[in-house]
């Protein structure tokens, strides 16, 4: 499901009521644990959090780069945490602690697919927001 909306709040309300509650949840969590330097947009058809050209300098494809996102799917919000991607080690610590917490881990290389509100683990997504700084995200992105 890719939304044509260019703002946030018509976004979500194309959402259903049980998204636009997993969306919000996630929201919190990323406003609270993203470390400085992202833009909050609508970007690629979901809520992105992109660092801004001006910080990360040129792309390959002249876009900001994708630290986070959230985007509401047919069955599922996903959110996609970019910095594990990065660093294979901090994606095993993420998946080892969110396991551990006794709810679902539903996967893929960097998005967390969440189809229940109470399948979301605050803590692990937390530490996984916090993990990777600015600046390491965007050295690991001209590697």
């Amino acid at each position: 499901m890719r939304s044509e909306a260019t703002h946030i709040d018509d976004y979500l309300v194309e959402l259903s009521a049980e998204q636009r509650d997993i969306v919000a949840s996630l929201r919190h969590l990323v406003h609270a644990h993203l470390p400085q330097g992202w833009d909050e947009t609508m970007n690629w058809g979901m809520i992105s959090y992109d660092i801004p050209l001006e910080k990360s300098g040129k792309t390959y494809n002249g876009k900001p780069l994708m630290f986070a996102a959230i985007g509401a799917q047919k069955h599922h919000v996903g959110l996609y945490l970019c910095g594990l991607y990065c660093k294979a080690d901090r994606k095993a610590a993420f998946e080892a602690a969110y396991t551990a917490s006794g709810r679902k881990l539903d996967m893929g290389k960097s998005c967390l697919r969440i189809r229940h509100k109470d399948q979301i683990d605050p803590d692990s997504i937390a530490q996984a927001l916090s993990a990777v700084t600015v600046e390491e995200f965007i050295e690991a992105s001209r590697r």
